[in-house]
C-alpha cells in the first residue's frame, strides 16, 4: 500500500513541529510529513544566501524524489528566536518564501503557514 507524503520547511523550534505535522496530515490527507528544519527558515528562504537556499532545495528534492511528496509547507511562527521580528514581517517572509519555492518549478503545491502564540496553524498563502 502506497503512503502519501508531504514536506515541511519548518523552524527548529520544537513547539511548532507537532502542530504543523498534524495540520499537514489533516489538510492534505497525508500519512507522513518529511521535516526539513532550519532556525528561522522563513527568514532563510526570503532573505538568505543562495547557498543556504540551494541546500534547502536539495533537501526538498530528496523528499519529492524518494517519497513522491506533492505538497510543501513553509512555516513561520510566533516568538521565533532566529527571526525575532513582528508578526507582519513574518507574514511577508512566509509569502516571499512561497514565491522562492514556486520559482523552483517543481510539480508540487506550496503553502505558507503561520503558527500563532496558541500553536494554531494558519494559512498565509
Amino acid at each position: 500500500m502506497n503512503k502519501k507524503f508531504g514536506t515541511v520547511l519548518n523552524c527548529i523550534d520544537g513547539r511548532v513541529q507537532i502542530p504543523v505535522i498534524n495540520w499537514m496530515k489533516e489538510n492534505f490527507a497525508l500519512d507522513y510529513v518529511d521535516s526539513i528544519t532550519e532556525p528561522g527558515v522563513d527568514k532563510v528562504l526570503s532573505q538568505g544566501e543562495f547557498a543556504d537556499i540551494d541546500n534547502l532545495r536539495e533537501k526538498v528534492m530528496i523528499s519529492i524524489n524518494a517519497h513522491n511528496s506533492n505538497v510543501v509547507g513553509i512555516v513561520g511562527h510566533f516568538n521565533c528566536a532566529a527571526n525575532p521580528v513582528s508578526d507582519l514581517r513574518h507574514f511577508y517572509d512566509i509569502v516571499k518564501s512561497t514565491y522562492v519555492i514556486k520559482s523552483w518549478n517543481l510539480p508540487i503545491k506550496v503553502v505558507g503557514l503561520w503558527v500563532d502564540e496558541y500553536f494554531y496553524v494558519h494559512v498565509i498563502m
